[in-house]
């Protein structure tokens, strides 16, 4: 997976800030541990409510809020707007429990504007330190927080809590931010028979946004999406795309035989593909190993619907860390397919879609806003 971040940064200046909400003293704990062994992240602010993170995000500059949902005083739900009203570039991550009940408010909070969410962290597995639970939070950590370096909108607080217009700028990404703007690949797209969508951080709101533009009869061809998101979580997804949208939306189920005008979504912990069988394509869904550290993972969602489809597969890379779907997009390619993808300002992360972008695999890289009228005038055609 290609790395959306530096390795480290070499002063206290540059490092990412992060403000730990929970009221759990020992998950703090736990937490704070893991991020400060790494060079590049400070924990600045450990607090055990809402009201009291306010108070300090009035005071301090915070890349980064981990925001526990159920605390006293004041919860994680009322404290996340106020949060933004204070630092609207502020990079806030949820902490939710994996149930029916977590997921829902967990998507509700990416709808207030939220940048992502993370598994709260259990006495099973994660409290003792859990090389998963280690890996995610240390990932999204640092994507967020480097994008937050990068925002225009980014303010710094000195400590008398004065605004000053002067910040330390993000270290370089070379690898997904050259100097050279991405060449766009010049073609005639075919009439598309499908559409796939692949996104991970900030997808949600890019799919809500996109999806209800291009509201259910719109386009007569099947959407397929993989976000990365765990079971439960793309269970409550499908539903909230039904409701911001009007599309038929559900999971995927293995042997289902795909039908225009419904979005099929990747369900938590399984790859989606399509197979053909006569004159029907069908999906499957396996649990082969991890790609790109995903299950579900975009490419190879991507590279079965080029093998069933051929030249018409019209593919929308969005938002998200690391580089999944740009493999897939390069068989969508050479097989003849379409591939746009979001552009940075407008990502969350542009990992996913920065890839994509600068494989020159992409016919368009455009904002999130645009991406809708584009898919729709293409799969008009048909």
């Amino acid at each position: 997976m290609a790395s959306d971040t530096p390795s480290s940064a070499s002063t206290a200046a540059d490092r990412i800030r992060v403000m730990l909400v929970d009221d759990s003293a020992v998950v703090r704990g736990l937490v704070t541990r893991i991020l400060e062994e790494e060079q590049d992240i400070s924990v600045v602010v450990s607090v055990g409510n809402g009201q009291m993170a306010l108070s300090a995000l009035e005071r301090q500059d915070i890349d980064v809020i981990l925001l526990d949902i159920e605390m006293p005083v004041m919860d994680g739900m009322t404290a996340l707007p106020k949060l933004l009203k204070v630092d609207p570039a502020v990079r806030v991550i949820m902490q939710s429990t994996l149930t029916s009940k977590g997921a829902a408010i967990s998507l509700r909070a990416l709808e207030m504007g939220a940048a992502d969410y993370i598994p709260k962290p259990t006495a099973t597995r994660d409290l003792a330190g859990g090389v998963d639970f280690k890996t995610e939070l240390l990932g999204k950590v640092k994507a967020l927080g480097y994008a937050r370096r990068r925002d225009p909108n980014r303010k710094l607080r000195a400590p008398s809590g004065t605004v000053t217009p002067t910040r330390p700028a993000a270290p370089k990404i070379s690898a997904l931010h050259p100097a050279t703007p991405p060449t766009l690949r010049t073609h005639t797209p075919e009439p598309p028979d499908i559409i796939a969508i692949g996104s991970s951080t900030g997808g949600p709101q890019a799919l809500f946004n996109l999806l209800g533009t291009m509201r259910a009869g719109t386009v007569k061809q099947p959407i397929l999406i993989t976000q990365h998101m765990p079971a439960t979580f793309t269970t409550i997804l499908a539903e909230h795309i039904s409701r911001v949208s009007g599309w038929d939306a559900r999971e995927g189920q293995d042997g289902e035989v795909i039908k225009g005008g419904r979005v099929y979504i990747a369900p938590g912990d399984f790859h989606m593909v399509v197979e053909t069988r006569g004159a029907d394509k069908i999906i499957r869904l396996n649990k082969d190993a991890p790609e790109n550290f995903c299950r579900p993972a975009v490419d190879p969602m991507l590279r079965s619907i080029s093998a069933a489809y051929g030249k018409r597969v019209l593919v929308a890379i969005l938002t998200g860390m690391g580089a999944d779907g740009s493999k897939g997009g390069q068989v969508v390619v050479q097989n003849g397919g379409t591939v746009v993808a979001q552009d940075e300002p407008s990502s969350v992360v542009w990992g996913m879609p920065g890839a994509a972008a600068q494989a020159g695999i992409c016919s368009a890289i455009l904002p999130i806003g645009e991406i809708a009228p584009w898919l729709m005038k293409l799969a008009a055609r048909r």
